[in-house]
């Protein structure tokens, strides 16, 4: 499964996207790609006669040339995002086509209608207009009770106060309702169940409105019915909206690994391990590391207090053998996360948020990306 490399993508969103820029005197081909351009939601404009213009050229976030059409760009400024599309079978993929996406620095060569499907996708993005797959990380606690769900709250929290577009996702179908930790369990809005049934492209924008909402942050629970089976496909296709959308997507993820859970870490930059210092925590966490280490590119360990045990958080690290993210320190006022205080995170002098202020913005300094 493809994963992705936290260190080489932006997590912003970028605001008034253009739409795509389309280069053809091919009616035929104009009409096929009007079409699709109608099937992604994306409002493209047209050049059909002559050269495009200078600004439009460089304005466009995806810019489609037909391969008769090539002529006419041969001069512009070379960018990335340009497209050589033609009509026909694999047959028309000759080396002529090729030595024209070579001449105008084109990045793919597609021929309609093979190529129908993965141009939709790359038309939808644009019209979506994120700014690159958002920061995903996955925390998961090296024993039950060790705190996981509170930092994946901590985090998104944390990352929603910061100004970065903010998503929560609870992943452990058993862990009780990550909106109940926030006290949002009756704030309107979908909870998993309605979307199980969630197949191929879901939209990012719709997805995140059709969330419970706690300020700026977003939130995908569960609700208070029988436990709901979501097929590794609406798993696949939830979690790439909520990427599509950029920002920070924190996934509350269960101790154990099914086809469900493989998609969701296929999708993660970054997993947290939460381990107690305690010597039977560090026990179960060695045990859950080997479960999650071969699915994850990027696993660290994060200690948590108190260290009153001769553990430390080097020592946790160095007995799992991950590296380690940091030591959150006690929280007194988290001690009864089911009290009905404010969410987990939200005492921005607290350890919690401390912690999660600095991991943040440790990896997306990482991303490239900037915070508020």
């Amino acid at each position: 499964m493809a994963r992705t490399n936290v260190s080489d993508r932006p997590c912003g969103v970028t605001e008034g996207v253009r739409g795509p820029l389309i280069v053809t005197e091919d009616e035929s081909l104009l009409d096929d790609l009007l079409r699709l351009c109608a099937a992604a939601g994306a409002e493209p404009e047209v050049v059909f006669t002559a050269p495009p213009r200078a600004v439009s050229w460089e304005d466009a976030p995806l810019v489609l040339v037909g391969v008769e059409a090539s002529g006419r760009v041969q001069g512009a400024p070379r960018r990335k995002g340009v497209l050589l599309v033609g009509r026909g079978g694999a047959e028309s993929a000759d080396s002529e086509a090729w030595r024209r996406a070579v001449a105008v620095g084109a990045d793919h060569v597609l021929f309609l209608p093979a190529a129908e499907a993965w141009l939709v996708d790359r038309l939808a993005d644009v019209a979506e207009g994120g700014g690159g797959p958002a920061l995903t990380i996955g925390v998961v606690g090296g024993r039950g009770g060790a705190g996981a769900s509170t930092l994946a709250c901590g985090l998104a929290v944390t990352a929603a106060r910061t100004g970065v577009r903010a998503m929560l996702v609870d992943g452990d179908p058993l862990g009780g309702g990550l909106d109940i930790l926030l006290g949002a369990e009756r704030t309107g809005g979908l909870r998993w169940p309605e979307l199980a049934d969630s197949r191929g492209r879901v939209n990012s924008g719709v997805l995140e409105e059709s969330l419970p909402r706690l300020g700026s942050l977003s939130v995908l629970s569960w609700d208070r019915g029988r436990s709901t089976l979501i097929p590794p496909q609406a798993m696949r296709s939830v979690m790439g909206a909520a990427r599509r959308g950029g920002g920070v997507v924190v996934v509350d993820l269960p101790r154990t690994v099914d086809d469900t859970v493989a998609e969701t870490l296929g999708q993660v930059d970054v997993g947290l391990l939460v381990v107690p210092a305690e010597l039977r925590a560090v026990a179960s966490g060695c045990k859950v590391a080997t479960v999650f280490a071969p699915e994850l590119d990027d696993l660290r360990v994060v200690a948590r207090g108190p260290f009153g045990t001769g553990l430390d958080g080097n020592e946790i690290a160095r007995l799992i053998g991950l590296p380690l993210a940091g030591e959150l320190r006690p929280e007194p006022a988290l001690a009864d996360p089911m009290s009905g205080g404010a969410p987990p995170g939200s005492a921005v002098r607290g350890p919690l948020a401390r912690f999660s202020s600095a991991f943040l913005g440790q990896v997306l300094t990482a991303t490239g990306c900037v915070t508020a």
